[in-house]
């Protein structure tokens, strides 16, 4: 941010700069040229006066001390010529012989119409380019002759680019200075941001041990740190809540909830037979009631969790997650499959992907038909993150009925149950999935399986990818764990 504060100054400077000098710098120029111009023009005229009686009485000898008093004052080359454009004197005889012609020149020609020319050409007296300013010597309507003055361009084009050169010193000295100014004054109004930067950080790590400072930079950027530091005060206070709550809600719920249910079990030995009925429902609702609490306050921890990812094998996770459940799929007639190449170490939560994995799989079972056959599936799928790095994917893939896309879109909402789910779920175990993979820095996804049946993919940050294949499939063994509460 420094740097752009800095470039946007030094732009604005740059602008003003360019839109001050150069206009400046050309009118300079102009006027130099204008005054030169000007000055040899008048000159010209001058020495037209003086030569013209000389040359109408055809005096030549008087013309080479007439112009040698104005070479004098000058660094000028003169040239007189009469009425046919011969030329009678000249500043430099060695470089001009008297008795030329220069009849044909176009400034001649117009002096000797009466007018007058000005402009630049090139002098081999003077060896190189040159102003030249040329007035016709007459009496009235009656020419006698003309004089043209030329002055050599050097003097002027040097002072034009000291000129440019002053002016551009004078511009990378602002430059220069509005450098050092701008980057203090950048480096003041970035402060506050950067106070708050470091304390943005430490608030998503957990803790905001250092608030930022409320004395620097500018009004609106104080203003802005005090009411941040008052936010994240009160956000670390409803953090400490709920993970209060979270921690005593599983004690405080858990004994008042066995406790109806045993005075309800108690009741049974006096109720009427026909009563049996509205027991049973009572009980069945408690449970309902124990999974449901059991599954919010899953979620809130999942929700609340601060523990920060670590190195964990999936292969090894899989592995033992699929011999785990393949004792209750064989009371389902349920095949549990682990087939893929070796993923190497990813970045979870540690204890995260096994419940993830968990309530994949108890969904799948759930929905999987008898002798079908769930398969767990591992592979590296190259820039699928969304910062382009490759991706870790874990699949849960079963044989149910799957899906509809609108189905899919809401799966992940809490307390929201496919129409096809048995009655024993909550509609919670998607979404506590879901929590815990943005806990590990990855994501859950549900697609339509090949063939039929619904894909769920993991994925998440691998670490060192491994390739060696593996392939095995668990045979139904008897035995197998309790499903926990999922959609």
């Amino acid at each position: 941010m420094v740097r752009r504060l800095l470039l946007s100054y030094l732009t604005l400077a740059l602008l003003v700069l360019l839109a001050l000098e150069v206009p400046f710098a050309i009118v300079y120029a102009h006027s130099a040229t204008s005054t030169l111009s000007t000055a040899l023009e008048r000159d010209a005229v001058v020495l037209a006066g003086l030569v013209e009686e000389d040359i109408e009485t055809g005096d030549t000898h008087e013309l080479p001390a007439v112009i040698s008093s104005y070479t004098r004052r000058s660094n000028a080359h003169v040239t007189v010529v009469d009425r046919s454009g011969n030329v009678l004197a000249d500043s430099s005889p060695g470089a001009v012989s008297t008795g030329r012609s220069l009849a044909r020149a176009p400034d001649i020609v117009s002096a000797l119409h009466d007018e007058r020319a000005h402009g630049t050409m090139n002098d081999p007296v003077l060896h190189g380019d040159a102003y030249y300013a040329t007035a016709p010597a007459a009496s009235g309507p009656l020419m006698r002759g003309a004089v043209r003055l030329t002055a050599p361009t050097a003097d002027t084009v040097a002072r034009i680019r000291t000129a440019w050169t002053v002016l551009a010193v004078c511009g990378l000295c602002v430059l220069g200075a509005m450098t050092v100014i701008g980057l203090a004054l950048a480096r003041w109004i970035t402060r506050p941001v950067r106070e708050l930067e470091r304390a943005t950080t430490q608030l998503a790590d957990g803790s905001l041990t250092e608030p930022p400072a409320t004395d620097l930079g500018p009004p609106e950027l104080r203003r802005l740190a005090d009411s941040f530091t008052r936010t994240a005060g009160r956000l670390q206070h409803l953090l400490r809540a709920q993970h209060r709550f979270a921690a005593d809600a599983s004690h405080q719920l858990k004994t008042p909830l066995t406790a109806l249910r045993l005075r309800l079990e108690n009741l049974e030995p006096d109720l009427h037979p026909r009563a049996q009925h509205n027991l049973d429902h009572a009980l069945s609702e408690i449970d309902r009631l124990v999974r449901m609490v059991q599954g919010l306050l899953a979620l809130a921890r999942a929700e609340s969790a601060e523990t920060t990812p670590e190195p964990v094998d999936p292969d090894a996770i899989l592995d033992d997650r699929a011999r785990t459940w393949a004792a209750f799929a064989a009371d389902r007639d349920i095949a549990i499959s682990l087939t893929g190449h070796r993923v190497g170490q990813v970045w979870a939560v540690p204890g995260a992907l096994e419940q993830i994995v968990d309530n994949l799989l108890a969904n799948a079972l759930r929905a999987a038909p008898p002798s079908s056959t769930v398969t767990l599936s591992r592979a590296l799928a190259p820039g699928r993150g969304v910062d382009g790095e490759p991706r870790v994917e874990l699949h849960v893939t079963d044989q149910g009925p799957g899906m509809t896309d609108v189905e899919r879109a809401h799966a992940f909402d809490r307390f929201w149950r496919s129409p096809n789910a048995g009655s024993d779920g909550m509609g919670l175990g998607l979404a506590i999935a879901q929590q815990l993979a943005h806990a590990c820095g990855g994501d859950i996804d549900l697609r339509p399986a090949p063939g039929g049946g619904l894909d769920a993919v993991i994925r998440l940050r691998p670490i060192t990818p491994d390739r060696r294949h593996r392939h095995r499939t668990f045979p139904p063994t008897p035995g197998g764990p309790t499903i926990p509460a999922v959609k």
